[in-house]
């Protein structure tokens, strides 16, 4: 059996919200939970990769069994840093996403591991978005990538498959506050319709 992989990356200071934005809520749970709920729908063990707000975590995840959190000590250095702080040690194919992107739906996720590539991307109106999925050799490669490089520049060395997905959620992350009261806004339009 192939275990799956998932690593949530949590390690910046969310400067543009001056806290930490992964414990906004929505829908009566913190922003995070919802990016690790939808992600353990098919992911055998879960990764959260933290930095500056490490403390927080540690105290945020108890409904979650096979979720593990690991502290990137050199999380200043930038994103790259977590995602592989994130993939250090794993034999495995793996999705990586940031934590702030609570709309992804599962359905994104087992749409992914039916196509076939090494990366697979989803896309939505054409505009690429989030999770990325490696398949185990690519990991390995990751693992070995320049430190100074990025997750798109190490991406784009390789062939990449592209599918579409009716899911404008792997396209909306939260990075200020205008982004947070779109989000709310959404769930009681949602509220409504339900």
């Amino acid at each position: 059996m192939t275990i799956i992989y998932g690593i949530i990356l949590a390690g910046g200071k969310s400067n543009r919200m001056k806290q930490n934005k992964m414990l906004l809520q929505y829908d009566g749970q913190p922003i995070i939970y919802h990016t690790v709920k939808s992600m353990k729908s098919v992911c055998d063990k879960i990764v959260i990769i933290t930095g500056h707000y490490e403390v927080d975590y540690l105290k945020l995840l108890p409904d979650f069994t096979g979720v593990t959190i690991v502290r990137n000590n050199d999380y200043e250095k930038g994103m790259f840093s977590s995602v592989q702080k994130g993939v250090e040690g794993i034999d495995s194919s793996c999705f990586i996403i940031p934590g702030d992107y609570p709309l992804i739906s599962e359905d994104t996720y087992k749409e992914a591991l039916k196509e076939q590539g090494e990366i697979r991307v989803p896309t939505y109106n054409g505009r690429k978005g989030h999770p990325i999925f490696l398949e185990k050799e690519i990991v390995k490669q990751l693992q070995l990538e320049d430190k100074d490089s990025n997750l798109k520049a190490f991406r784009n060395k390789y062939q990449v498959t592209y599918f579409d997905i009716n899911n404008e959620g792997i396209l909306l992350d939260i990075d200020n506050i205008n982004d947070y009261q779109q989000l709310i806004t959404r769930e009681r339009i949602d509220f409504v319709e339900d």
